[in-house]
């Protein structure tokens, strides 16, 4: 049977008609865009950045995720890249860890952390075939279980107009918080089709509007940002702490167990298979490449989009000019400072309404893999016990800080629930037998 240019969507090369290839392009952008920003906001915040290093973070994610996009689509050596339909950018699940970090050292350490996390995620990538079995979704779901708790504190922070601000704790930041979080659960629950996909973003710019005539919103920083710029190479310094390295380390791990369910996602949803152990070699290596070299432009680490994932197993479009379209108009809106720093005058309200129902979504998850086949008592065992410690430990400060320890102790595992969740779980999983193991 002939294909007509209208079935152009549902290959993977050729160009779609224009009526078709906007609106399904801009739709990955609305999907993408609220990730993409907002872990640039929250580790600013975290760092102390100024206006116009925030500013720089924000450009920098929006190109990264472009670059890394593209890099997933267009493969370099045929190794570098998985050659499929996925959008991959800055991601949430290393906010935890990025946060401690950040808290206790600063940028630079961030980022000479996250040149170290992309090596071990690069070399993930080369040996995934032998590494995977070590991830079962039992651990992965536990883990991104303990991403989400570990970010609902964040959120409620954000909600009530951001720790140490003038405004935390008011009502009227509580009252934009919550307006835009109902947006966001009506536009997700009673809509269909752009509206129900971009209601998170939708939810923001009520959000916004509303801080407005609330005065909430400060413009001041827009007037001197550039209407165009190129990223700066090494804008911050780079510094290696080996604990810090340590910690982002093991999240890296873990995100790159996770590309391989969005990849996987990605190929039975769209494309009727299971991905090739060559393409989710190459998608992992591509996100280490990219964590690496973004690191050098003052970028934070990059993941698949789970979000994205999701469009393409509802409407099957698996062309690569939809997705480079979405990357292109991400690329652009990254070259225009001017972009970036009215995005930084988003309320931290707002930003706190929007994203706990992001970091629900990512606890539940966890849950979702957690329970595939049924919660077992062995289940319960592992991700009991794995995030009774990891949160645990996070929440008594100084319990690993005290006389005899090394410093480094309390970096990597007192620092970051998901470090110690993550160790917990692996090892629970190899040594509790499994059900049938148990009844002989």
């Amino acid at each position: 049977m002939k294909q007509t240019k209208s079935d152009t969507v549902f290959q993977w090369k050729g160009v779609p008609p224009t009526g078709q290839l906007i609106p399904l392009g801009l739709q990955h952008v609305v999907a993408a865009v609220v990730g993409i920003i907002t872990p640039a906001i929250l580790i600013s915040n975290t760092c102390s950045l100024s206006e116009e290093q925030k500013t720089l973070m924000i450009q920098v994610s929006l190109i990264l995720t472009a670059l890394a996009t593209l890099l997933q689509l267009f493969p370099i050596f045929g190794r570098i890249g998985a050659g499929l339909p996925v959008i991959m950018g800055i991601s949430f699940a290393y906010i935890p860890t990025l946060q401690a970090i950040g808290a206790e050292f600063g940028i630079a350490t961030i980022l000479g952390a996250e040149i170290i996390g992309g090596c071990v995620a690069i070399v993930f990538g080369i040996f995934v075939k032998w590494i995977r079995p070590l991830f079962p979704p039992l651990v992965t779901g536990t883990v991104i279980f303990t991403i989400g708790l570990s970010l609902y504190p964040t959120a409620v922070k954000y909600m009530a107009g951001g720790a140490g601000t003038p405004e935390f704790g008011t009502p009227k930041s509580w009252l934009v918080a919550l307006i835009t979080l109902v947006v966001v659960i009506a536009l997700t629950n009673f809509t269909k089709g752009l509206t129900k996909l971009g209601a998170i973003l939708i939810g923001m710019i009520v959000g916004y509007i509303i801080s407005i005539p609330l005065d909430l919103v400060d413009f001041s920083s827009i007037g001197s940002a550039q209407w165009f710029a190129l990223p700066q190479f090494m804008p911050f310094e780079i510094k290696f702490v080996p604990s810090a390295a340590v910690s982002l380390s093991i999240v890296y791990v873990v995100n790159a167990v996770q590309t391989i369910g969005d990849l996987s996602s990605t190929t039975m949803g769209g494309l009727d298979r299971m991905p090739t152990d060559r393409e989710l070699s190459g998608g992992i290596i591509g996100q280490g490449v990219m964590s690496v070299l973004g690191a050098f432009f003052g970028g934070l680490p990059t993941a698949t989009y789970s979000q994205n994932v999701g469009i393409v197993t509802v409407n099957r479009v698996i062309n690569r000019s939809v997705f480079a379209l979405a990357s292109g108009i991400l690329l652009v809106a990254g070259l225009m400072p001017k972009f970036a720093s009215l995005l930084t005058t988003i309320p931290q309200s707002v930003i706190g309404g929007a994203t706990i129902s992001v970091f629900a979504a990512i606890t539940m998850t966890g849950i979702r893999m957690i329970t595939q086949g049924g919660f077992t008592p062995r289940k319960s065992a592992v991700m009991g016990l794995s995030v009774a410690m990891g949160v645990g430990i996070t929440q008594v400060s100084g319990c690993l800080s005290g006389a005899g320890f090394p410093g480094w102790v309390n970096t990597v595992f007192g620092s970051s629930s998901v470090v110690v969740a993550t160790i917990m779980a692996i090892v629970l999983n190899l040594i509790i037998p499994k059900e049938e193991e148990a009844q002989k």
